[in-house]
């Protein structure tokens, strides 16, 4: 992921003293740069009045910053309330954690922080490139940083449930009845029933089963401290909330109160498995055309994936092997299938996974699927249960072996196997009745298109099979008029003539 930024040099330079004896008008460029690194990356170098950083929009950002604290507080610094208010009005909580991570690392000793300091963390904080390293500091800036560093399934939640609405905050589908039920399957698989867990724990837990879960809030909190400056002394404190842009997008949660019939995946699962599918079940050829659409999407990392296709609804399309196989087969790109089991008691809820293949779907007594098939449980508790090559296996014909869909990589013992007529599933040996199937299409346009087009031309060659043209001498030795002969049919020969 990474910081793309710009840095841009000061005019004035800082003195770096040093045993070796240099000339100051000579200094050069790198010499410049290490030195102010050092001065970022040191937490216990006290706050000099002559310390520059050399990135420009921090620079300004903490000058404006700076006097506004001055003018509503009369304090030489940055208070909360006003990096609060001019940099985060719509969010709040993230605007406290953020401030609060940066004043601790700052050693800060007064309620504010000091304009140096500030400038030093939050440059160290954007010059982060490593992705596991990004996930660490915002596992530590949600966790209780100042008692010990730990963290809590409220924490956790707090942290998902931000990363959750800014993904959907341009996405006219933001509202989703289930949201707090897959927050939920997270926060459960992490904690395993304990009261607390160590950063370093959560942060290794994450990046195993949900990697990208962070991509859009660090975007988010990029583009915040590196553009804010631009709008003056106002900052974003006036900033008028843009209209919503609708996403277009086929997964649609629609509710049950208008459809009671329909039960599509929902937005909020949707999200959740774009931040731990690889990339093949996310990337697409088709960009967004109109500029707002791609610069929304540039912003915020194209969080929710907008080119899913449904190839197939049992509740729409049938039940059944066949019905599975004419919907599914022929299409040559991701897919993901979503399986929802009948719950034994009315009040739990339904188990719910999902089967990724990054290769097309196809018949054999083999098992197949490269590096990226993988399977995920979403419901009750949110994880990877197996990834890798050849643990995806279907056969609906071929004798002598067994049929069925399976997943896992021990064909004695498979993690979820489907029965032959695609009714009942069984989930690490548990038997249960199969309430819904959705496949959907996660690569371009182009791949739905070519499928449709085979399709019809299966179609069209049944038709031709249908319908033979005879002519009269061919009808006179086909076996057919034999047989209506003897049925009693009259027959056209030559006495009819």
């Amino acid at each position: 992921m990474g910081n793309q930024v710009a840095r841009v040099g000061n005019t004035s330079h800082r003195k770096v003293e040093s045993g070796a004896a240099t000339g100051a008008g000579n200094a050069n460029h790198g010499t410049n740069v290490a030195a102010s690194a050092n001065a970022v990356v040191s937490k216990s170098e006290p706050d000099h009045p002559n310390s520059h950083t050399q990135f420009f929009p921090i620079e300004s950002l903490a000058k404006t910053l700076s006097q506004l604290s001055y003018q509503e507080g009369h304090v030489n610094g940055i208070t909360k309330s006003v990096f609060e208010k001019y940099l985060f009005p719509t969010h709040p909580e993230l605007s406290e954690k953020l401030f609060t991570y940066l004043h601790h690392n700052a050693h800060g000793t007064t309620a504010y922080i000091s304009t140096t300091a500030f400038k030093q963390q939050a440059e160290k904080f954007l010059s982060v490139m490593n992705d596991q390293a990004i996930l660490e500091n915002y596992i530590k800036m949600y966790s209780n940083i100042k008692n010990g560093g730990n963290v809590t399934p409220e924490m956790l939640r707090a942290l998902l449930m931000c990363c959750y609405q800014l993904a959907m905050e341009n996405n006219s589908t933001s509202l989703c009845l289930h949201s707090q039920q897959i927050i939920n399957a997270v926060v459960v698989s992490c904690f395993h029933g304990k009261t607390s867990l160590s950063t370093s724990y959560v942060s290794n837990w994450i990046g195993q089963h949900c990697p990208r879960l962070v991509y859009g809030l660090q975007r988010y909190v990029v583009h915040v401290l590196t553009t804010a400056y631009r709008n003056g002394k106002a900052l974003l404190s006036k900033e008028q909330p843009q209209p919503p842009v609708e996403m277009v997008t086929p997964v649609l949660e629609k509710s049950d109160r208008e459809f009671p019939q329909a039960n599509l995946l929902p937005i909020s699962y949707v999200w959740l498995l774009s931040c731990t599918l690889p990339q093949c079940y996310l990337q697409t050829n088709d960009s967004p055309k109109d500029i707002t659409h791609a610069l929304i999407a540039r912003r915020t990392g194209s969080i929710c994936p907008r080119h899913w296709t449904l190839l197939y609804n049992s509740g729409e399309h049938g039940t059944g092997a066949n019905r599975f196989l004419h919907h599914v087969l022929g299409y040559r790109g991701p897919t993901l299938l979503i399986i929802r089991a009948a719950s034994i008691e009315k009040d739990e809820e339904c188990p719910t996974f999902c089967v990724c293949s990054a290769v097309e779907w196809r018949e054999s007594h083999l098992y197949w699927g490269d590096e990226d098939s993988m399977g995920i449980q979403l419901i009750p508790s949110y994880k990877i249960m197996e990834k890798g090559p050849k643990i995806l296996y279907l056969n609906t014909n071929i004798r002598g072996y067994p049929h069925g869909l399976r997943l896992g990589s021990d064909p004695r013992s498979p993690l979820i196997s489907i029965d032959e007529s695609f009714h009942s599933v069984s989930i690490a040996g548990a038997p249960y009745r199969i309430a819904s199937l959705e496949v959907w299409g996660c690569g371009d346009t182009k791949l739905r298109e070519k499928q449709l087009e085979i399709k019809k031309w299966q179609v069209k060659e049944a038709e031709k099979q249908r319908v033979v043209k005879l002519s009269a001498s061919e009808w006179l030795d086909h076996p057919d008029r034999y047989l209506l002969e003897l049925a009693g049919r009259a027959s056209y020969n030559e006495s009819n003539k």
